[in-house]
């Protein structure tokens, strides 16, 4: 499916409301004129609030593992509004909520 590509100003959040930021921008594909953000590039999450039986246990990183089919840069596909990923270590998606609308990747 189409979507907007995801940038580092993206707002990205995991599953319990903890805010993700990607560690590694991609600075060779600019959109709204920040980096945009490669499959491999992990997220930092933090403030996840998370936790079993009284127990803390937040998402602490994230990892895309669907993105772009078609839309590249140096080799590597470009995270959608609708790309998943996995944090670590509850398993859970992260959830892109807010991403600039103008450029549109598949």
């Amino acid at each position: 499916m189409p979507g907007p590509l995801l940038h580092v100003g993206a707002t990205v959040l995991c599953a319990h409301g903890g805010t993700a930021t990607p560690t590694a921008p991609n600075p060779r594909v600019l959109v709204s004129g920040q980096p945009t953000v490669v499959m491999s590039a992990p997220y930092a999450i933090a403030g996840c609030p998370f936790n079993v039986s009284g127990s803390p246990v937040p998402c602490v990183t994230g990892q895309w593992v669907v993105a772009a089919q078609r839309v590249q840069s140096s080799g590597q596909p470009l995270v959608l509004m609708d790309s998943q990923a996995v944090c670590v270590p509850n398993g859970t998606p992260l959830m892109p909520v807010a991403a600039q609308p103008r450029v549109i990747g598949s």
